[in-house]
């Protein structure tokens, strides 16, 4: 590890991006990425850790603030259609569909890499995964800055993604460069990943852009199987940015909670709360949500969680757009207030569920293999 910097944090107001504080703040935060250093920036998904992918000692940077093994790929974000041209060697037909349909915004796609792409962005694998963000402040960072970003989510490497600069902080202040603060991110979970070469297409990693919407706009897609070796440091580098079992961990033990197989979710309530009393000799933490299926048989069912746990309120059952957004906001509310268990529910699959089903499953990998 470098030794210790002073990570300046750089704040940029969304209502008023044009006033003058922000402009500074977007300037310094490019004219840091120009010389090479690291920021991190607030992207739809989850704050971003950048440097500028074409510079081998950068992209160095950010595997040692991270402490991120270098089998693990990066993804690249671009501005515009020139950036694009300097990282990638060709378009497939259905990446261009997929561009126009999502682009900006939180779809990732693995398109074979240029000659100008270190290694170490792709761990040596001949497609690169890049996307232009649908967040203003990150696009127009990385248009000043006139270099594509390579910028995985601004965490050490396992931990609980970060929606805030105060979460960046928390792991990596004296680690990199800067911060630009521009208040909590939109989606809440990464991107989706997506191989659009093969046929059907592979989803490598679930996100807000759901299989149905890839399928309507470019045709047959299915998701990546995970094979229990990635779970360990593998052999080779992974295939794709967002694969392995062991990933977005909160410090606490991660209990998740499904309806028992047979059963139609009506008791998902109760299934937590006897999971939440079977730990309440340890600091538990319950992520709850209003309106969980079964509430009704938990009476005063505040009273009766906030008994025998730490509670974060995750927001409405039904509103899975929500339940994704604050999702790793929770997880480490609960492990800053001490809790040595975590006891979440598990959404419906489906639409974003995916996404919160896979970061979950993948964050309480370490405790529960099958998860």
């Amino acid at each position: 590890m470098n030794e210790y910097m002073d990570t300046l944090r750089l704040r940029v107001d969304l209502e008023n991006m044009g006033s003058e504080a922000s402009q500074r703040a977007l300037d310094l935060a490019a004219a840091i990425l120009q010389r090479g250093g690291t920021v991190a920036l607030p992207t739809e998904t989850v704050y971003g850790l950048g440097t500028n992918a074409l510079n081998a000692e950068a992209v160095a940077a950010i595997f040692t603030a991270k402490e991120r093994p270098g089998w693990d790929p990066l993804i690249v974000h671009v501005a515009d259609e020139a950036m694009l041209a300097r990282i990638i060697s060709e378009i497939p037909e259905t990446a261009r569909l997929l561009i126009r349909a999502f682009w900006p915004g939180p779809l990732t796609l693995l398109l074979p890499r240029s000659q100008a792409v270190p290694d170490a962005v792709t761990a040596g694998r001949p497609l690169v995964g890049v996307r232009m963000p649908g967040h203003p402040v990150a696009l127009e960072v990385i248009r000043r800055a006139g270099v594509p970003v390579a910028a995985p989510s601004a965490n050490r490497f396992g931990h609980t993604s970060p929606t805030t600069a105060e979460h960046v902080l928390n792991d990596l202040d004296g680690r990199i460069d800067a911060v630009v603060d521009a208040g909590p991110t939109a989606f809440g979970v990464e991107s989706t990943v997506l191989d659009p070469n093969p046929s059907p297409m592979i989803v490598y990693r679930p996100g807000a852009i759901t299989l149905d919407q890839i399928r309507t706009v470019a045709g047959p897609v299915e998701m990546f199987v995970e094979r229990e070796s990635l779970a360990v440091e593998p052999r080779e580098s992974l295939p794709s940015p967002g694969v392995g079992l062991r990933h977005y961990a909160p410090r606490a033990r991660l209990i998740l909670v499904e309806a028992g197989e047979g059963q139609k979710n009506t008791d998902l309530a109760s299934q937590l709360y006897m999971e939440a009393v079977i730990f309440s000799r340890e600091r538990v933490g319950v992520m709850l949500p209003y309106g969980l299926p079964g509430e009704q048989t938990v009476a005063e069912s505040r009273d009766h969680f906030e008994d025998v746990a730490e509670i974060f309120w995750w927001g409405n059952w039904s509103e899975p757009e929500v339940l994704a957004q604050r999702l790793f906001a929770g997880l480490r509310q609960l492990d800053a207030a001490g809790c040595s268990v975590i006891v979440c529910p598990v959404p419906p699959d489906g639409g974003i569920g995916a996404a919160i089903r896979d970061r979950l499953r993948k964050a309480a990998w370490k405790d529960n293999p099958k998860a």
